[in-house]
């Protein structure tokens, strides 16, 4: 910088950034300081975060009132007839920022000490007649609404693992905690590609971690309504799901 200003030289410099580029890059001004933001996302504005948990309030009112308000009684019956227990069934899952809650499900197994370790397979022996059946069509999946209505999911977003499962992911899956950056979904980009139920191979987890980093940096409010209208459409074709 001496030299060029001492021979009338203007000096500019390009940052080498080239082994830490990410899609999600962009350049701030704090005051005079000019920084390199690596990880900006579309759900960091107040304005983006509003109109998400607006659209969110919204969606799971209509469908607690005009879908869960029957649907709960029902299944009560269905299920208890089946199998002892109760109606629902909550787990510690991992939410934003890795802030654990209370995840609901319709009960689709028979009550067993295994259910916050193991995940439920092909063929699960642990699974109920009345379960193999809310669970082909995502039944099971509906009281998660409830989550979305409290705030601790959105409609749309990586779906949420259980405890022991984040564990052992964020450290042998590069960029897992990046999918905690937003809230989890009840339906997410991952899911509608194909890349749901059990992980039966390492290049499972790796897509749909992939998938939930795409989803995270591209987010907007037409990507949730095309999510939510594949979703829609795999559940009418009997696509079948593991867990």
């Amino acid at each position: 910088m001496d030299f060029a200003d001492n021979n009338m030289i203007k000096l500019k410099v390009i940052p080498d950034n080239k082994e830490v580029f990410t899609r999600a890059m962009s350049l701030e001004m704090f005051d005079e300081i000019p920084v390199l933001n690596f990880r900006r996302h579309p759900l960091d504005t107040d304005y983006a975060r509003l109109v998400k948990r607006i659209f969110d309030i919204i969606f799971s009112s209509l469908v607690i009132i005009f879908l869960l308000s029957w649907l709960v009684p029902l299944m009560f019956i269905l299920i208890k007839s089946e199998s002892p227990g109760s109606l629902f069934f909550k787990q510690k899952r991992h939410g934003y920022k890795k802030k654990v809650f209370w995840c609901y499900k319709f009960r689709s197994m028979a009550q067993n000490a295994d259910s916050d370790s193991k995940m439920a397979t092909k063929n699960d022996m642990r699974i109920t007649r009345i379960g193999k059946f809310i669970r082909r069509t995502s039944i099971d999946e509906l009281p998660q609404f409830i989550n979305v209505f409290l705030g601790d999911m959105s409609v749309v977003g990586p779906r949420p693992h259980m405890e022991l499962q984040t564990e052992g992911y964020q450290v042998s899956v590069d960029k897992y905690l990046v999918r905690h950056f937003v809230k989890p979904g009840i339906t997410g980009l991952a899911q509608v590609r194909g890349y749901r139920g059990e992980v039966e191979t390492k290049s499972d987890i790796l897509n749909r971690i992939r998938l939930d980093v795409l989803y995270v940096e591209r987010w907007s409010l037409g990507l949730d309504l095309q999510i939510i209208y594949s979703t829609v459409h795999n559940v009418f074709a009997g696509e079948e799901k593991a867990y």
